[in-house]
């Protein structure tokens, strides 16, 4: 028993000698000197090529500028699709909307004000028209929102991935679909393909 009371006093005064140790290599380690390694440099150098607020500002101007200064030339295609298929909703939307207003004013023009009155040889009341006008205007808006959010989003895309250029990618990254086998007790036996990430 005296032993072992000796024994643990010897070991808790070990122990607090190395960590007194420890901390004396710790205070003398931040009063050296640390200088910037080549890779460093070269990564700054790298960094600097590539400025997040000229990205935004060239994205700002002219939609697809940002991904041209950032070398991005295969973004080019979906911003300009997405600008492209978006107004083409819009027109759509828009030229339904001028239709069914004037068929809506012939209606009431003619003297068809109630909700279930239709023109002789049409198949729609003046209230279908009215709320083809209402679904029209509401979708042609909703495309034209969807406008601004397109051209926001390749503003804050052309503006990330000037600030990712400054990170390396991980040469031991591979990204590989591989077929899937899984047993489990709810479902059973599934099958399928799955996305596998090794880094």
């Amino acid at each position: 028993m005296k032993n072992l009371i000796i024994l643990s006093i010897l070991a808790l005064l070990l122990t607090t000698a190395l960590h007194a140790q420890n901390k004396v290599v710790v205070e003398n380690e931040s009063d050296s000197l640390i200088t910037e390694s080549q890779d460093t440099v070269l990564l700054k150098s790298y960094a600097t090529r590539y400025n997040p607020r000229k990205a935004l500002l060239y994205a700002a101007i002219a939609p697809g500028l940002g991904q041209i200064y950032n070398k991005k030339y295969w973004k080019l295609p979906l911003v300009y699709g997405g600008f492209v298929g978006i107004g083409m909703a819009i027109n759509f939307y828009n030229g339904l909307y001028t239709k069914y207003k004037r068929d809506l004013f012939a209606n009431l023009e003619d003297g068809y004000v109630n909700d279930s009155d239709r023109r002789p040889g049409d198949t729609y009341t003046t209230k279908s028209y009215r709320v083809a006008v209402d679904r029209s205007k509401r979708s042609r808006d909703f495309w034209i929102i969807m406008m601004g959010a397109m051209y926001i989003l390749q503003i804050v895309d052309a503006h990330v991935d000037a600030h990712l250029k400054e990170f390396d990618l991980n040469p031991q990254l591979h990204v590989s679909i591989e077929p899937m086998m899984e047993q489990n007790y709810m479902l059973g036996k599934q099958s399928g393909f799955s996305l596998v990430f090794r880094f």
